[in-house]
């Protein structure tokens, strides 16, 4: 008898179509467990957004913190530093300055020693005989404490004008040499760096051709009438925080002034927009629309109404106190609108700014400790998203776990079900052969009947 292959072949029911009617019905509690760990990733997907949005938030209010070792005041300065005559020395404001005015009285110039060859007639004429030698001393030592010298010793590839320039600038010793073309001939010319610290002392027997035509010195000047000097043009350790860049002799004044308006305003608005950001992404995320029946991706949840209450209530109760009149954001120009988003008015905020800056520095470091600190209990390590966040994961393992489990059952029940109907299959499959086997018979014995009457 032939084996049924496909259930349904035999009887010729459409078996197959009934198991799977059948395992729809049983694999429903299946279905429910992947809609809740769909729900609940869902959820842990919206509550990262929502961190998100807020840690931005944080982060802006942190950067209006008052700044370690700082008043607030301090914390948003910026400095720059200038000078009434730039052709006497330039200034430049760095980390550390200190608003002031000095006068700086530049008395001397630092300058590079510099050595003059004789006159050859030729680049290429031969300034020594090989085996000459110039050594270069130099007034200081290297950085570890070793004498600074060097030796150019003459053979028959440098003995030129050209050749020796060539050695020197290839010692790499902090000595510059080139040759100028002058009327009366070529002349190789070579200068040290700038100051007493770089000074050169020539011996050799090639040392009778040069003459020193510039000696090094220091640069020399006063800063309020104290005296100090530098090896360079350029100095960075007078003032505290500035920098200076000597041009040549005489007087000016030197300002540092500080600004503090520029950057409070700058930590401002970066604040109000990320406030803004996450106003809209919380406020979208808890609406409910009527029309289409569609609800935020955390409408009712708990944590998101939490957020919302409390960063908008900080808005309003954060302030300085004491007698200042700028001890709230709104008497700074900050305003709330309709759909809870801040409005900043820059008239308002430079005429509070003008009238007392401290006061506004104060209030504006106060705004950004208070929301950091505050909004730690939702978005920190520890803070209720991700407590939230670890509950639905945990929800969502033991849910799979159930799935798995549940797949297996689902898999012996179908294995079951197949069975039955196959055994079905078979069992009628051989009453319509068996059927159809008497149905011929008796066709049969009814012919032979009716062939006996005849």
């Amino acid at each position: 008898m032939a084996t049924i292959t496909s259930l349904g072949v035999g009887s010729g029911l459409d078996l197959e179509s009934l198991v799977t009617s059948l395992m729809a019905v049983e694999s429903k509690p299946l279905t429910a467990l992947q809609t809740r760990a769909a729900s609940y990733s869902s959820k842990i997907s919206s509550l990262g957004s929502l961190k998100s949005t807020l840690s931005s938030l944080q982060t802006a209010a942190a950067a209006m913190k008052t700044a370690t070792g700082k008043t607030a005041l301090t914390t948003f300065a910026s400095y720059s530093a200038s000078t009434a005559d730039t052709t006497i020395a330039t200034a430049t404001a760095t980390t550390g300055a200190v608003a002031g005015t000095y006068t700086l009285n530049v008395t001397q110039l630092a300058t590079a020693q510099r050595f003059e060859s004789t006159t050859f007639s030729s680049t290429t004429d031969a300034v020594g005989t090989v085996g000459d030698t110039m050594t270069f001393d130099f007034a200081t030592p290297d950085e570890e404490g070793n004498s600074r010298s060097v030796t150019i010793t003459l053979d028959s590839s440098n003995n030129s004008l050209t050749g020796l320039r060539n050695a020197i600038n290839g010692a790499d010793m902090g000595v510059t040499a080139t040759i100028v073309n002058g009327s009366s001939g070529p002349q190789l010319i070579f200068t040290g760096e700038q100051g007493l610290d770089n000074e050169i002392t020539l011996s050799g027997t090639l040392a009778t051709q040069f003459t020193e035509k510039v000696s090094a010195q220091n640069a020399e000047f006063t800063v309020n009438g104290i005296a100090s000097t530098s090896s360079t043009n350029n100095a960075s350790d007078v003032l505290d925080g500035v920098a200076i860049a000597l041009v040549k002799e005489g007087t000016t004044t030197l300002t540092v002034a500080a600004d503090y308006s520029t950057n409070i305003t700058s930590a401002l608005n970066n604040f109000i927009t990320a406030y803004n950001a996450a106003n809209s992404t919380m406020t979208t995320m808890g609406a409910y629309d009527s029309t289409t029946g569609t609800a935020g991706a955390l409408q009712g949840n708990q944590i998101l109404r939490d957020s919302q209450t409390l960063v908008r209530s900080l808005v309003y109760s954060t302030t300085t106190g004491g007698t200042s009149a700028y001890q709230t954001l709104s008497s700074i120009g900050v305003t709330v609108g309709t759909d809870g988003s801040l409005t900043l008015d820059s008239s308002k905020l430079k005429g509070a700014l003008a009238a007392d800056t401290n006061a506004v520095a104060t209030l504006v470091t106060k705004v950004g400790e208070t929301f950091n600190s505050s909004l730690e209990s939702t978005v920190g390590y520890t803070g209720k998203i991700k407590t939230a966040t670890d509950s639905a994961n945990s929800i969502i393992k033991d849910l799979n776990a159930r799935q798995e489990a549940l797949k297996l059952r689902l898999e012996t029940i179908e294995t079951r079900y197949r069975a039955r109907f196959s055994s079905l299959d078979t069992l009628l499959s051989n009453l319509n052969s068996t059927s159809t086997y008497l149905t011929q018979q008796l066709a049969s014995i009814s012919g032979s009947s009716n062939d006996s009457s005849s």
